[in-house]
């Protein structure tokens, strides 16, 4: 099943790295950065646009996953009335890079960071998005401030966007967050970020929006053997992440108000893929009842259980057609991000995701009441093609990681047979479908000799788990 995200426990098996090295190279995964970026780099380091307002009394704390450098997003929320203030300080990519320069092309070239086992591979040289862009604790950085009064019902009920210097106080980790959270322990701000969090997950529900808790998929090694484990988010990620949609929401309206833009948009989803989430439902023995709607359904799955674990995983075809709408001097006709019931702009991840330096200058133009910038004006029709490719790259590379993975992960069991339950049949071809097998969160192409039985629970062999291919197939046991 598609997975947010691989992580091995420990270093990456030497059964793997062949394989990685030719997913890398079958995708034309960026390798280093050319010698004139990282010069470009080191250079715009040593003089970035500074602007003139200064907040660094603001106390900004992230929160990211321990081993993150490329840190986008600090936060600070206070108590304003029976309301709140939220104060989310975005890195300001646009300090160092300028249009045309090496780094910008380069970018341009890269859309967005992506993410396997064994290294990332960066939007924007190290030098800036782990270093002199980041926002690194106790270090005084530009960034694109977003000041949000939420109601005390979880609105939003203004925003403001505006350059300014900033300085996180400290690098979080969720876990440690979590923790003081728990304990009663965490500062005041991080108080509030559980309240505020907890009213928007609220609304996200009575709006019917949908935000996937995905675990992440650990790889671990035990007895000599691998397995899989899923990592469920802990409630402060949901939280935190609320925060990142608010922000985006809060841009959409800005853009849709002032007829220009970049809105990450997605169409309504059909009835041949709620069925094929019920047949997934039921393959994995959960409940899905007569009249609950998807936002329903999601919300009453708890990521630590395995099984519902693999179910949002499954749950990502949701957001599958998402794209990126430009828009000027009008708005467009289907404006809404289907899965959030809103619209929605990407504007909180600049160091790793391209159409965010966009959209952070068109709303700071209109806050400030003056022209976005010609150069984004000029190139904004040319970022959904981008993003396109980027997130069709970036998706390719994680199912092919996955893929070989879980086929590493069977390998050796090729002729045992399992339980599983067909959860998707080929409308041309009968015989051949998808099965999901009902004891390890793992899905594979099945084939029999007469029409496979949709959502009914089978018995199949392993015929096949090619690591360096990344496929596994099955045939009908019967």
């Amino acid at each position: 099943m598609p997975l947010q995200r691989v992580r091995f426990a420990e270093e990456v098996p030497e059964v793997f790295r062949a394989s990685l090295s030719a997913i890398r190279r079958e995708l034309d995964v960026p390798a280093e950065f050319p010698a004139e970026v990282v010069q470009a780099a080191l250079a715009a380091a040593d003089n970035p646009r500074l602007p003139e307002l200064d907040r660094t009394d603001l106390e900004f704390v992230t929160i990211d996953p321990p081993d993150s450098m490329d840190l986008d997003q600090a936060l600070h929320i206070e108590r304003n009335g029976d309301g709140y203030t939220v104060y989310y300080a975005i890195a300001d990519v646009a300090a160092f890079v300028q249009p045309g320069d090496p780094i910008d092309v380069e970018a341009r070239k890269r859309g967005e960071t992506l993410y396997a086992p064994d290294k990332r591979t960066p939007l924007h040289p190290p030098e800036l998005s782990e270093g002199a862009a980041s926002l690194l604790p106790d270090q005084v950085r530009p960034a694109l401030l977003w000041t949000i009064q939420v109601d005390a019902s979880g609105e939003g009920t203004d925003v403001n966007c505006k350059r300014a210097l900033v300085k996180s106080r400290a690098k979080l980790n969720y876990a440690g967050v979590q923790q003081d959270l728990d304990a009663g322990t965490a500062s005041e701000s991080l108080q509030l970020l559980r309240e505020v969090g907890k009213l928007r997950e609220q609304r996200e529900l009575e709006r019917g929006g949908v935000n996937l808790p995905i675990p992440d998929q650990e790889v671990v090694a035990g007895n000599g053997e691998w397995s899989l484990e899923f990592r469920a988010p802990l409630p402060v990620e949901g939280w935190n992440a609320q925060i990142s949609l608010l922000t985006g929401m809060a841009a959409a309206h800005l853009m849709m108000y002032g007829e220009i833009g970049i809105l990450r948009t997605l169409p309504e989803s059909h009835d041949d893929l709620r069925r094929k989430l019920e047949n997934t439902a039921k393959a994995l023995g959960i409940a899905w009842p007569v009249g609950t709607s998807y936002a329903q359904f999601i919300h009453g799955l708890d990521p630590k259980v395995p099984a519902h674990a693999a179910m949002l995983a499954a749950c990502t075809v949701l957001f599958r057609g998402a794209g990126y709408t430009a828009f000027s001097g009008g708005v467009p006709e289907q404006p809404e991000h289907a899965a959030m019931k809103s619209e929605y702009a990407h504007v909180t991840a600049p160091l790793r995701r391209l159409v965010d330096r966009w959209t952070g200058e068109i709303c700071v133009a209109l806050c400030a009441d003056t022209p976005v910038p010609d150069w984004v004006r000029e190139s904004m029709d040319d970022i959904p093609k981008i993003m396109d490719e980027a997130d069709r790259k970036a998706h390719a590379y994680e199912r092919a990681i996955v893929s070989m993975v879980e086929a590493g992960l069977v390998a050796d069991q090729v002729g045992s047979e399992f339980d599983g339950v067909i959860t998707d049949v080929d409308d041309r071809e009968q015989t051949r479908g998808i099965v999901a097998l009902s004891t390890v969160a793992i899905e594979g192409r099945v084939t029999g000799k007469s029409p496979l039985p949709l959502g009914q629970p089978v018995r199949v062999k392993l015929i096949q788990a090619d690591i360096s291919a990344g496929t596994i197939a099955f045939e009908l046991v019967g």
